[in-house]
């Protein structure tokens, strides 16, 4: 741990975390032995990061939240009140998987929407937007705009967060076109 890291006295960190510079974990949280916590995040209240699990630099994760082990977190993702990972793809109580965990990966950028639940296995993509309630059961491409149960595509959002029209054109600036049905960055905030 680093000392400019602030931990509300409600919470507990176990040994053998790692937690950077600038991170501010709220009421009531448990950060378990082995999970690597980047710099400059916030954790709302009751939110538990298992063991082993790798959250990047800049993630704002809001209360209620669970990041179980086999989920990996990338820069500046936002994870909405509640929001939901998997990470076991058939759990029974009575077979216990013995830390074998499906992998998740959430890409830099992301956004996941309150009460979503992302199922284990799967990628996010970078900047990709997951709406409030919506549920994950497939890889999401980069700015891909995903809502409903089963989640599905329902257009592509800028970097930014803004929906994109057809032009492509988001009102910061930044232009997008779309390849072989992947949405690349073609100028970002002015410059190309």
């Amino acid at each position: 741990m680093v000392d400019d890291v602030f931990i509300h006295e409600s919470s507990y960190v176990d040994d053998g975390a790692t937690i950077g510079a600038g991170t501010k974990i709220w009421h009531f949280c448990h950060i378990q032995s082995g999970a690597v916590i980047g710099r400059n995040c916030s954790l709302g209240q009751n939110v538990n990061v298992a063991n082993r699990v790798r959250i990047g630099n800049g993630v704002r994760i809001q209360n209620n939240v669970s990041v179980y082990e086999g989920v990996e977190i990338e820069d500046n993702v936002f994870c909405g009140p509640s929001c939901v990972f998997t990470n076991v793809m058939t759990p029974r109580a009575h077979f216990p998987v013995h830390g074998r965990y499906t992998r998740t990966l959430i890409k830099e950028g992301a956004s996941i929407g309150a009460n979503a639940t992302v199922v284990c296995g799967h990628t996010v993509g970078r900047s990709a937007l997951i709406a409030a309630g919506a549920v994950v059961i497939k890889d999401v491409p980069d700015f891909a705009l995903m809502a409903g149960v089963p989640a599905r595509q329902i257009g592509w959002v800028c970097e930014c967060g803004t929906k994109l029209d057809k032009t492509m054109k988001c009102h910061c600036g930044r232009e997008y076109t779309i390849v072989d049905n992947k949405c690349l960055k073609i100028k970002d905030n002015g410059v190309s």
